[in-house]
């Protein structure tokens, strides 16, 4: 029941000046993002008109976050890395009966577990989140479902997303996301095992397409960094910028997203 990318996970040192970095060279507005109860994490969000988000997140609290698989992997990306994409999310409404399918044909995804996030204006935002265990980007995706209430995930917010105009002069929605794989056929058969996700293989590079957005695993040899986030936009001229450790590239694209109602 996998209906589309969720977010990015980009682990940063320091989530406001990576936001000003991205608004001043890609035209991006982060307008959400807090502190993770129990996690050790910080973050900072921009969402995109589709319903997907970047998150940029950063850790406060190293004791904390190692006790969390993506807190750790967060840590990890920027101990081995320096930062960069750490993992990413798949958006699932049905993701407890999803995953006692995906255990029944042999999955190691975990029980599905709340998680919560403490906004600057107190409110608390809600989700819960199944992992494998083995994610990131040279592993697979986890799934989330979130609580559609609130300030920032109740319709009036989703609604707006929608139409918001980032600095770059239109809505931005999400288009691509490609990951760089040693071998992306190995890769491709442990999505399909682990998050019930099939990629189809063209010689070495393997696609998929869930919702509006479409995932490739590319070969290392092929790309200069771990993974390239390709977004839409009503722009006239594309544009290409490799900052936070991936590659963003920006297409004009039209923008235009249907309401949807999540959960059905």
């Amino acid at each position: 029941m996998v209906t589309g990318i969720d977010h990015l996970v980009i682990a940063v040192e320091d989530p406001d000046a990576a936001a000003a970095e991205l608004e001043s060279r890609v035209g991006l507005a982060f307008t959400g993002g807090g502190r993770h109860t129990g996690l050790g994490t910080i973050n900072r969000i921009a969402f995109l008109a589709d319903g997907a988000y970047l998150e940029l997140i950063a850790v406060e609290d190293r004791d904390v976050a190692a006790g969390n698989v993506l807190a750790r992997t967060v840590m990890e990306t920027l101990d081995h890395r320096g930062g960069g994409l750490a993992a990413y999310a798949l958006v699932d409404d049905r993701l407890e009966d999803t995953v006692a399918a995906l255990r029944a044909n042999g999955s190691s995804i975990g029980d599905a577990v709340p998680g919560s996030r403490r906004r600057p204006d107190g409110e608390l935002v809600e989700w819960w989140t199944a992992v494998p265990e083995r994610i990131g980007p040279d592993g697979v995706p986890f799934l989330i479902r979130h609580a559609y209430t609130g300030a920032e995930w109740g319709p009036p917010a989703l609604a707006e997303r929608r139409s918001f105009v980032h600095p770059i002069g239109s809505p931005v929605v999400l288009e691509r996301l490609d990951i760089a794989a040693a071998d992306p056929p190995a890769l491709a058969a442990r999505y399909a095992r682990e998050v019930g996700v099939e990629l189809w293989a063209v010689s070495d590079l393997a696609v998929c397409t869930v919702g509006r957005h479409t995932i490739r695993i590319v070969p290392q040899r092929e790309m200069e960094v771990p993974a390239a986030v390709v977004l839409g936009a009503a722009v006239e001229t594309p544009s290409s910028t490799t900052l936070l450790g991936l590659r963003l590239d920006v297409e004009s694209a039209e923008v235009a997203v249907e309401a949807t109602v999540p959960g059905r």
